[in-house]
């Protein structure tokens, strides 16, 4: 890609109280190489400048926009549902997500939109270096092979690194302002966009590669799940029937309820789950995962 004709990416920029870090996100996104770039901002209403901040990045650059505030959305999902409902995409080659806190590597959209091209893919996404305040980093890999299931279990990675097509953004946006009222307790916009992909046929790569740092701190939404206590929090989370809730939602909503696994996770009783545990590796990608899934299957929800 030469600069006399760069490709237009719409960069959807998802923010809540983050004016500690968005100043240091934006000028890596401007700062990317080889495309052009726009950036549109929706900020849940915060409480500590981050509104006034980008609307002074706004009145900067002239490709920063902030949406209307519309009122509270409460969680990132919602958010970053209503930026690809609201965004045009007509003028775009490429729509990325970008979170409020992550410092991206110039080369990041160049990478993924090489990587789109060579492999002849509709989504894209990548692992991470998460990165902590007091400097240690710590490679997240999320580029296992995908597996037959593993749109119903999981997402493809971190939302922040997903780039994807114009088409696939047209057919999300579309299905999103369709349905928007029943998509409002999906908790994990990455794992629903990844999902409704897959659900349709669009082909999607996992790069082994990382080409952004990923701000680990208290307030992650998600994060990288690194340390026991991390690991045991989500233990939780599963057995209180969280996962399960999740799958057979997203499922319900992208049509996809009649396939097996979907089944045998509704019905819950003994041998469904051992039916489930026989397919496991059909189910997620990394072999640590597929084993704590397959251990959660062995036990009843927890009441």
């Amino acid at each position: 890609m030469n600069e006399e004709n760069c490709l237009g990416v719409a960069v959807l920029l998802s923010v809540y109280n983050g004016m500690e870090w968005i100043r240091e996100q934006i000028d890596s996104i401007l700062n990317q190489e080889g495309v052009e770039v726009t950036v549109f901002i929706s900020i849940d209403p915060s409480s500590d400048g981050s509104e006034e901040l980008c609307s002074q990045f706004a009145s900067q650059y002239k490709n920063i926009f902030v949406l209307p505030n519309v009122g509270k959305f409460g969680g990132a999902a919602k958010n970053f549902f209503r930026l690809i409902r609201d965004v045009d995409f007509s003028n775009y080659d490429y729509i990325a997500l970008a979170d409020q806190d992550d410092i991206w590597q110039q080369d990041k959209l160049s990478k993924a939109i090489e990587a789109l091209v060579r492999t002849k893919v509709d989504a894209y996404s990548s692992n991470v270096i998460a990165f902590w305040p007091d400097g240690k980093q710590k490679l997240i890999s999320k580029a296992q092979p995908q597996r037959q299931w593993d749109y119903m279990f999981e997402s493809a990675g971190p939302g922040c690194t997903f780039v994807l097509t114009k088409k696939l953004a047209l057919e999300a946006q579309t299905f999103l302002i369709k349905n928007e009222k029943k998509c409002q307790n999906i908790a994990l916009h990455d794992w629903f966009i990844y999902a409704f992909a897959r659900s349709r046929g669009f082909k999607w790569f996992i790069d082994r590669e990382a080409h952004m740092l990923y701000r680990q701190h208290a307030s992650n939404v998600v994060g990288a799940n690194v340390g026991l206590k991390a690991k045991l929090a989500r233990w939780q989370k599963l057995r209180e029937g969280w996962l399960v809730k999740q799958v057979l939602l997203i499922a319900d909503v992208l049509g996809y309820h009649d396939a097996w696994p979907i089944q045998k996770l509704k019905q819950y009783h003994f041998f469904d789950r051992l039916t489930l545990i026989k397919n496991i590796h059909k189910l997620r990608r990394r072999l640590r995962d597929r084993v704590a899934l397959a251990l959660f299957l062995l036990l009843p929800l927890k009441k």
